[in-house]
């Protein structure tokens, strides 16, 4: 990335900062479908967000954006699957319903503050309520990367950063001590 560092080159494309508010408060839910609208601009901003950030890393887990790391205080995220052929799953108004008792603990990062990653235990199965553009509501079972991926995104639609998971004691590293850059979450 230059001569930026990676939360530098991340803020230049558009990505909030850790530090500032939104990033620390609850997202508003949208009024569907009476703000459909709202809902289907914001998701292209997201769309448009996670393609200036694609190209400044290579994403093999997958990636995701959540609105309040473009500042827009609304509950919208959107996860990339680590799987290229994947669509773009479209989260509005999601919250977590279920977790699994099994947890695994793998390293995460954040374009809101991306020079480090962190060790974050995570349930490997959960259920996820999220809305359509029509207002319906609708369940989705999630597990592994993909349960990491999405509960990450909706940790940022409640305030919340990934190092308020990490276990007391244990501390992000740098990026450059981080070797796992590319490769898939392993799961047995």
């Amino acid at each position: 990335m230059s001569t930026l560092s990676a939360s530098q080159a991340m803020a230049n494309a558009g990505i909030v900062q850790e530090g500032t508010p939104v990033l620390a408060t609850p997202a508003r839910p949208f009024d569907l479908p009476a703000e459909a609208e709202e809902a289907e601009r914001i998701v292209g901003e997201l769309l448009g967000a996670i393609g200036r950030v694609r190209e400044l890393h290579t994403f093999g887990k997958g990636m995701g954006i959540a609105a309040p790391q473009l500042g827009l205080d609304r509950s919208a995220a959107v996860v990339i699957p680590p799987d290229p052929a994947a669509d773009p799953l479209v989260l509005l108004n999601a919250t977590i319903e279920e977790y699994s008792a099994d947890q695994d603990e793998q390293f995460e990062g954040c374009p809101s503050f991306f020079d480090v990653r962190g060790r974050v235990p995570r349930a490997l199965s959960i259920v996820v309520a999220h809305d359509d553009l029509d207002g319906s509501t609708r369940l989705s079972r999630f597990t592994h990367g993909m349960a990491r991926l999405v509960a990450h995104e909706l940790d940022h639609l409640s305030g919340v950063l990934y190092r308020e998971r990490m276990r007391p004691g244990v501390l992000p590293i740098p990026v450059e001590e981080y070797r796992d850059t590319g490769r898939q979450w392993q799961y047995g």
